[in-house]
């Protein structure tokens, strides 16, 4: 019967179902909420899970505005009830656009073409910039940007419009943290080849200053508190102490994830879960210090997350469930974690890699002196243009006054 209720509450259209409601269901009435309204569940976080925080794509707000119109269409929802999380990912959900209402289907349209405007508005501005510096201009990297639109029908939301965006979607939040990890590997190369061209620029005594000054601030970053595993008992003991000010004695799972599930919807979210880092950051990292990087405190946090993702989130939908998270503390190695290793024990790059980046750049920089040259050159070449062009005028005004003088003095004979 709690089942039903809730069912009935949510066609209803009075309120959108949470999975908090059905989880203290559950709590309440443990044999009458149906395994079916648990996957909707599910399946129901998971497909907007892009409503509740920033993913950090591109098209973000486009992805955003797209879901919340659905949203409110009785019968997309309802067909999401009995969609699997696999055919969601597949993009059979986007078969149902069709049997959505014509309001909503007017408002896609319309986000759609402010879409496709902003973007020929980003693609002008690239060839412009492109163009004006003499690169040519790769087409098809710039439309491959876009494959979360078919962009070939920019008047109309379609079908493939909404399967393009959920298979792209899925698959770029599956590989944002991969490229984050790569542009912090890039920027730690960048600033150790920057710190190596400042020492060539030095004397001998400069440099030995600067190479102790240094090794001075690694090992004063190094020298911090130690760090507890990330998603242990003894990480959230300290969290459940300092934070909310509690006794450590009376920890209790559960209260901890409610105390810290912010939004009260049964799930810690990305944002949520990085939120319980920060007494562990704080230990590595204070921004007065020369020595800390916040942009190193910042992919530890990543690191830190994605390690509590991969241990807890066991249905991969980017979301820890308070089911999930009480599982989690019965286990091992949330009692008796390994030491933590930060990443000053573990350098982003290989001594490979930064060799292969710094002959990458050197070839950049001979590649910009080529151009560099070549362009002086054509610069050299259009003064002696010019020259030349300006010596010819000269000759032709003096062959007109005298054709002109030589006409006067005929005239007055």
């Amino acid at each position: 019967q709690c089942c039903l209720n809730v069912c009935e509450f949510y066609r209803d259209g009075i309120h959108i179902i949470s999975s908090s409601s059905v989880l203290r269901c559950k709590e309440l009435y443990p044999y009458k909420v149906c395994s079916t309204m648990l996957c909707y569940v599910d399946y129901y976080n998971f497909f907007f899970f892009f409503i509740k925080q920033d993913t950090g794509l591109h098209y973000d707000r486009y992805l955003r505005e797209v879901i919340d119109f659905l949203e409110k269409d009785q019968h997309f929802r309802e067909k999401l009830h009995n969609t699997d999380m696999e055919d969601i990912k597949m993009g059979k959900l986007a078969k149902e656009l069709d049997f959505v209402s014509h309001h909503v289907r007017t408002q896609l349209d319309e986000l759609k073409r402010q879409e496709v405007s902003r973007l020929r508005t980003l693609i002008k501005a690239k060839q412009d910039i492109e163009g004006g510096n003499d690169i040519a201009v790769d087409h098809q990297a710039l439309l491959k940007q876009f494959e979360y639109l078919n962009h070939m029908n920019p008047h109309t939301f379609e079908v493939e419009d909404l399967d393009r965006l959920i298979k792209s979607a899925t698959s770029d939040l599956e590989n944002y943290d991969k490229e984050r990890h790569e542009e912090f590997k890039k920027y730690e190369m960048t600033k150790e080849h920057e710190r190596r061209e400042h020492l060539k620029t030095l004397d001998d005594e400069g440099r030995k200053k600067e190479e102790e000054h240094y090794e001075e601030m690694k090992k004063k970053h190094a020298d911090h508190p130690k760090v507890n595993h990330p998603g242990s008992q003894n990480q959230f003991k300290e969290v459940w102490e300092e934070a909310d000010g509690l006794d450590p004695e009376d920890f209790d799972p559960k209260t901890f994830f409610n105390l810290h599930d912010s939004n009260g919807d049964g799930f810690f979210d990305e944002q949520e879960l990085e939120a319980l880092f920060t007494k562990e950051l704080e230990k590595i990292y204070d921004p007065t210090n020369e020595e800390d990087d916040m942009v190193e405190m910042e992919e530890e946090r990543l690191r830190m997350r994605e390690h509590v993702m991969n241990e807890v989130d066991t249905n991969k939908d980017r979301l820890v469930s308070l089911e999930e998270f009480l599982v989690a503390t019965k286990k091992k190695e949330f009692l008796e974690p390994d030491s933590w290793e930060t990443l000053e024990q573990n350098q982003a790059y290989t001594d490979e890699e930064m060799l292969e980046f710094e002959e990458h750049l050197a070839q950049q920089e001979e590649d910009l002196n080529q151009r560099a040259s070549d362009l002086q050159k054509q610069r050299d070449e259009l003064e002696r243009q010019q020259e030349q062009l300006n010596a010819q005028k000269v000759e032709l005004q003096q062959v007109l006054w005298e054709v002109v003088g030589k006409h006067h003095i005929f005239t007055v004979m």
